[in-house]
């Protein structure tokens, strides 16, 4: 009589298919890794190198924004005006448009304490003309530049340059319209001027100085300031 040999247990079936299913999700695995796995690695490698990357140029922004800062505050330590200025105009300018624009109005003004209206002007006028900058930037660059060339620049074309920064809106318009009306008066337009410093006068926003400027030149012209 032969004996029949028994069945393993229902467990060790079990076990026996968890291991080659496993074993099957393994070479899978593999195989996709062999596949596809460089995708994964240069993804690593990627962002690794990317995060550094950003590292190191934040740094060497800071490192530059601090020796520029450091030649700037060298330059304005100088002693006179003349050895400001040179030292000024001797700075490399930034590549930061902000920067830049302060290192030129810098420039500008120590030309101007020098006497030199011309390089001044100039400085002034290259804030003024540049595109990267903040308009409100742009504007207070070129009422400067005006300013400056008071005597130089023809009224009508003062009038030209401030007449953009004379619209409402524009944080500087009462101070042009002031520089305007002083225009009209050289030109010899006694009245357009009167009838510009009395709307400085009733704006709501004319500063205490202002409107005392312009009161003065009011009553100068003959002209009758409104009750406030």
């Amino acid at each position: 009589m032969q004996l029949q040999a028994e069945a393993p247990p229902v467990s060790n079936q079990d076990s026996f298919i968890d291991e080659v299913t496993e074993e099957v999700r393994r070479d899978k695995l593999y195989a996709l890794y062999r596949k596809y796995g460089w995708m994964a690695a240069l993804a690593i490698i990627v962002l690794v190198g990317g995060a550094a990357w950003n590292e190191w140029r934040k740094a060497a922004a800071e490192a530059e924004a601090q020796a520029a800062g450091d030649a700037l505050i060298g330059a304005l330590s100088a002693e006179t005006p003349e050895a400001r200025a040179e030292a000024l105009a001797a700075l490399e300018l930034p590549e930061d448009p902000g920067r830049r624009a302060v290192t030129l109005m810098m420039q500008a003004g120590a030309e101007a304490e020098t006497g030199d209206i011309a390089a001044a002007r100039a400085a002034y006028d290259r804030v003024a003309g540049d595109a990267e900058l903040p308009e409100r930037v742009r504007d207070v660059a070129t009422l400067k530049s005006v300013i400056l060339g008071t005597g130089d620049i023809a009224p009508e074309d003062r009038i030209a340059r401030l007449s953009p920064i004379a619209v409402p809106g524009s944080p500087y318009r009462l101070l042009a319209l002031e520089q305007i009306a002083l225009a009209e008066l050289e030109s010899g337009d006694a009245e357009k001027a009167l009838e510009t410093l009395q709307r400085i006068a009733a704006d709501a926003e004319v500063t205490q100085d202002l409107r005392r400027r312009v009161s003065q030149l009011i009553v100068a012209l003959g002209g009758e300031l409104s009750a406030t």
